[in-house]
């Protein structure tokens, strides 16, 4: 049982009433609620999760058709940002996070998409000891549940999830087609370790409903009596004494409270709150830290450092007909979709309205594909339906997937209630403009291709085909925006500006680790969601004792 209620320390802050667990989880995202799953697997080991969001209870999370709604809604939280010069003006930018118990994968899209292996043996050469392909395929194999492969590269009878669509819009199989018209291969396996071509994404769901990682892996765990689940706390600063993390504070409500970690503090607030979390520790650079009045702790100049974001634009499509998703606005059709879901568990209910996907090189040059394609058969989720002459469309959403551009997260003062200072630097590598541009090229040749002439009747953003350059470029700086996927920020690596070392614990603090997207050194080619969980499975498993597994031994302890 996680212990009674103590003071910890009267000294520094007002006597905050806490609790005491082996293991103090501050985030239940993706990572988070892996690692608490796992770890309070033993019987023997105590955990608690700080969550600032609520729970999982609203019933837009768990159907993956109205991923549209938790994208838009209550359950993020908006950060402002600043556009670099490489970009169109724009008043008060904002980008979101989640904030509610699952993190992204309670919002998020639900594809299923790791990256390629090459991604991770950057990782490993860049320092990360032990994140090479096939260092981590073990633990994306582990976690994984897929209803279709069981293979080098899946497994089976794991927490979390896996499966092919169980409704696939038409609309989006002739898009497919169109890609093919185009020269892209079909690929029925964008996880296989090979990218290349078209085809359907995976999706993290099972039967019908999303399977995010606090369903994986506390469903059934968080009835078990060594697990405490704390919802709507927001952690202030970790409690560090002689060098060691011993506790955390937190408010909730109007309350501060404190809870003790006897063995270990872990970090899994992802790349904008972990990095602003060590900072308002006294952990992070001397010079910023006593810029802001706040005290040393610990100088580790690369806390907040090495921002990374994959950027997003979508080209939106006016139709012909009522040939997408765009239907289902109606009040019947809404009714139809409902009934079927309720009786058979199936319809357009199911879907991510996401469906398909392509990746592709945006030249000669690239080992690897750098783009990454989205079809949507609607244009609600981007731009409104209302907007599209006609009331019905479909959308391309283009990504690159390996930008150079970095950035940097900093505090914008000792205010635990301020955001932090989120500077990404989007396209200022003019690579990075290249590229989107050439993605934005490759969206409209796909749109025009012949089996889409029926169904497509013009083009609604842009207005008109993009045909020089120019135009190309300056729609990228006007339309991309933030993907939503920050990480890099306490990177691993050995040298003076990593934050945590190959075993994730944070470099020159006992006690102390971070299990999220922040650690990664680089960031992958594709969807981050499947990789936080892996760093989760990682994370506990460094925290256990059992540092590598084999792809062979994770299927089986699945």
């Amino acid at each position: 049982m996680i212990g009674d209620m103590t003071v910890l320390d009267r000294r520094s802050a007002p006597p905050f009433h806490g609790r005491s667990a082996d293991f103090v989880i501050v985030g239940g995202g993706s990572a988070g609620c892996a690692l608490a799953g796992r770890l309070s697997e033993d019987p023997g080991t105590t955990v608690e999760v700080l969550e600032e969001g609520p729970r999982d209870w609203s019933p837009y999370i768990h159907l993956p058709v109205t991923y549209y709604k938790t994208a838009k809604g209550p359950l993020l939280a908006k950060y402002p940002y600043q556009r670099s010069q490489a970009q169109s003006d724009e008043l008060n930018p904002t980008m979101v996070q989640a904030r509610v118990l699952g993190g992204g994968s309670s919002v998020n899209a639900m594809l299923y998409v790791r990256g390629v292996p090459a991604d991770y043996d950057e990782w490993a050469a860049a320092g990360a000891e032990g994140w090479s392909y096939r260092d981590v395929l073990p633990y994306f194999t582990r976690a994984e549940d897929n209803d279709r492969f069981c293979n080098d590269a899946h497994g089976v009878g794991g927490p979390l999830g896996v499966s092919d669509q169980q409704f696939t819009h038409p609309l989006t199989k002739v898009w497919l087609q169109a890609c093919q018209q185009a020269g892209l291969p079909y690929n029925d396996d964008f996880n296989s370790g090979r990218q290349e071509g078209c085809g359907l994404y995976q999706i993290t769901a099972r039967n019908g409903r999303r399977s995010s990682a606090a369903v994986a892996y506390l469903g059934d765990a968080g009835r078990r009596r060594n697990l405490r689940i704390n919802t709507g706390c927001r952690a202030t600063r970790i409690v560090v004494r002689n060098g060691r993390a011993i506790g955390v504070e937190y408010r909730k409500g109007d309350q501060a409270w404190v809870v003790r970690a006897e063995r270990e503090v872990i970090l899994s607030t992802g790349a904008f709150n972990t990095p602003k979390l060590l900072l308002l520790s006294g952990i992070g650079p001397a010079e910023q830290l006593r810029r802001h009045g706040v005290k040393v702790v610990h100088d580790l100049p690369g806390v907040g450092r090495n921002y990374q974001d994959h950027m997003e634009m979508s080209l939106v499509y006016r139709l012909t007909g009522q040939h997408s998703y765009d239907k289902y606005k109606r009040l019947g059709w809404q009714a139809w979709a409902g009934l079927e879901y309720a009786l058979f568990r199936s319809g357009p209910v199911t879907s991510n309205v996401a469906e398909g996907g392509a990746f592709w090189r945006s030249s000669g040059n690239e080992a690897s594909p750098d783009l990454q394609l989205f079809f949507l058969a609607g244009a609600g989720v981007e731009d409104g339906v209302d907007a599209v002459p006609g009331g019905n469309g479909c959308t391309v959403s283009v990504t690159q997937t390996r930008p150079r551009s970095r950035g940097y997260v900093e505090l914008r003062g000792p205010d635990p209630d301020l955001p932090p200072l989120i500077v990404p630097n989007y396209l200022t590598d003019p690579h990075d403009l290249a590229c989107m541009a050439d993605g934005a090229r490759l969206a409209q040749e796909i749109m025009g291709q012949p089996v889409l002439r029926s169904y497509v009747a013009g083009p609604h953003v842009p207005s008109r085909p993009l045909a020089s350059g120019t135009d190309l470029e300056n729609f990228v700086r006007k339309e991309a925006h933030p993907g939503l996927h920050p990480c890099g920020t306490c990177r691993i690596g050995r040298d003076d500006m990593a934050v945590v070392d190959p075993e994730l614990r944070v470099r020159g603090i006992d006690g102390l680790r971070i299990a999220d997207a922040s650690v990664m050194p680089n960031i992958v080619s594709g969807n981050l969601n499947s990789v936080a969980i892996m760093i989760g499975e990682r994370a506990a498993a460094f925290v256990s004792g059992n540092r590598s597994i084999s792809t062979r031994q994770s299927q089986a302890r699945a």
